[in-house]
């Protein structure tokens, strides 16, 4: 009599009893073939590109046929591409002063974000670790931070022209309190949802601070962390476009307001378009971060 043992990754024949001796085969695992693989990628690739590609073509297409005809006030696709060919072609010329590429108009914006939303991440989290740990600094800040959050970003900028009296520094300011309030506000809920359990593992194990922050707290509130960290370097990159209108310069913002004022209608919608391909790279490189340091916990 014989009985035969199906686990995970082998087969155990088990002859006779009492069992004396098996035999374990293991089972090779079944290769996908090359023309396997090919095919289920191009099913994901398919599933992913084409949705939003026809979506994309379709939109074109009505633009194109809306701003075709006699007395349309803005171009259609074609034409901005034709009218733009050079700043396509040619990204990063320059030809002194603010005559530089569209290029060269991103980069400087991007290096304004750069620090304006690092300077956020050290304060919010700094700031929402204190408000989330500690219930006399709740209530003390709380409300402050509920009412200076919902000041529009650009009305902080009069305020840092006046206090810096250079627009570099003041567009950088008016980045940093455009993104520290969500990382707060996040950072500190995140902070007053760790479980209990947590809390008291460290106690059993005599953490100290540094070794609580850094193995507890960071760790257990790091979803919430990081869906500030996303919602922040979003408004970022809204805030330095709103305020290089204004602040003149090198920047994206003063490449669109200088456009209008040239009546480049083709150099402002070409510049919009870049504006939000770089706004996705930001939040998808912002989010891939955060899956990779929470293993997959946070939003994606």
């Amino acid at each position: 009599m014989s009985q035969t043992i199906l686990k995970t990754d082998a087969v155990v024949h088990v002859i006779g009893k009492p069992a004396t001796s098996a035999a374990v085969v293991p089972l090779r695992p079944q290769s996908e073939s090359g023309r396997a693989r090919f095919l289920r990628l191009a099913r994901t690739a398919s599933a992913n590109i084409l949705p939003p590609l026809v979506t994309l073509v379709i939109l074109l297409a009505l633009w194109e046929a809306i701003c075709s005809g006699t007395g349309a006030r803005l171009p259609p696709p074609s034409q901005v591409v034709s009218d733009t060919w050079e700043l396509i072609a040619h990204p990063f010329y320059v030809n002194g002063g603010n005559d530089v590429g569209i290029g060269w108009q991103i980069w400087a914006s991007l290096q304004r974000v750069a620090l304006g939303y690092a300077f956020a991440v050290v304060v919010g989290i700094a700031l929402g670790v204190l408000v989330g740990q500690s219930n006399l600094a709740m209530r003390g800040l709380d409300p402050i931070f509920q009412v200076l959050r919902t000041v529009p970003p650009l009305a902080w900028l009069p305020l840092s022209l006046a206090a810096f009296q250079d627009g570099q520094p003041s567009a950088i300011f008016v980045i940093f309190v455009t993104a520290v309030w969500p990382v707060i506000i996040n950072t500190a809920v995140g902070v007053r949802n760790i479980p209990d359990d947590y809390r008291n593992v460290a106690k059993v194990l005599r953490l100290n601070g540094f070794e609580f922050f850094w193995k507890i707290m960071i760790p257990a509130a790091a979803p919430y962390i990081f869906t500030g960290l996303r919602i922040g370097v979003g408004l970022s990159w809204l805030a330095i476009v709103a305020a290089e209108m204004l602040i003149g310069g090198v920047g994206i913002g003063f490449f669109i307001w200088d456009a209008w004022n040239s009546s480049l209608i083709s150099d402002i919608i070409l510049a919009l378009v870049y504006v939000g391909i770089v706004g996705f790279v930001l939040d998808r490189i912002v989010a891939s971060i955060g899956k990779a340091f929470t293993r997959g916990t946070s939003s994606t």
